[in-house]
């Protein structure tokens, strides 16, 4: 609230017409589809989780509006929408800032306008670590996903799995879903896809 609040009086001080501000990303839906802002400035983290929700609901207002103007502020490199949010509207009227790299109101004000005028500002942190995730392609995968990959390349069957890892055989085929959906495998029969993704683990150095 102290953040939001902040902005709102320093975005008045320059200039902008603040027509709205929302404390969860159900609000900010809401505020969007009432008032058409020219600009939106989110932070990733939002109620009730406060992990990436503010950052979805950015990608999702893009999607369907891909002329809305989008900055996010966060605290770290979130790479799981981060990217999505980047590509949509053909990357035009977009920004990823780190908050703790914001030093200067003056150029981070130039920089909102920039946005609104269909730039595209990115912090360097966030585009080092984009590469990186393209060159590795297992970074798409959740923890839990990564550990599921690693116990299939041990020669687990999807039983096996569930009882080592306490879970029914259901959720560890939802996570082996995932698995395959993100590491871009053919749609080919299960057992080569598995094969597959076992070789990227083995790959990445995962598997070491």
């Amino acid at each position: 609230m102290l953040l939001r609040e902040g902005l709102a009086g320093l975005l008045h001080r320059f200039g902008f017409e603040v027509v709205a501000t929302a404390g969860d990303a159900v609000a900010l839906r809401k505020a969007v589809a009432e008032h058409a802002p020219d600009l939106v400035l989110t932070d990733i983290r939002m109620p009730p989780d406060y992990t990436d929700e503010g950052l979805r609901a950015a990608v999702e207002l893009r999607r369907a509006d891909p002329g809305l103007a989008v900055v996010a502020l966060s605290q770290y490199v979130e790479l799981s929408y981060a990217s999505d949010l980047l590509d949509s509207g053909d990357g035009r009227g977009v920004g990823y800032l780190l908050k703790d790299r914001v030093v200067d109101v003056e150029e981070f004000v130039a920089t909102l306008r920039q946005v609104a005028d269909g730039g595209t500002v990115v912090d360097p942190q966030v585009v080092r670590q984009l590469l990186r995730r393209q060159r590795d392609p297992l970074s798409r995968l959740s923890a839990r996903e990564r550990e599921v990959l690693g116990l299939i390349a041990e020669g687990h069957s999807n039983t096996a799995i569930a009882r080592l890892l306490v879970v029914s055989e259901a959720t560890v085929g939802k996570h082996v879903g995932s698995i395959l959906a993100k590491l871009d495998l053919p749609p080919d029969d299960d057992t080569s896809r598995r094969v597959l993704a076992v070789l990227a683990y083995l790959r990445s150095g995962s598997g070491r």
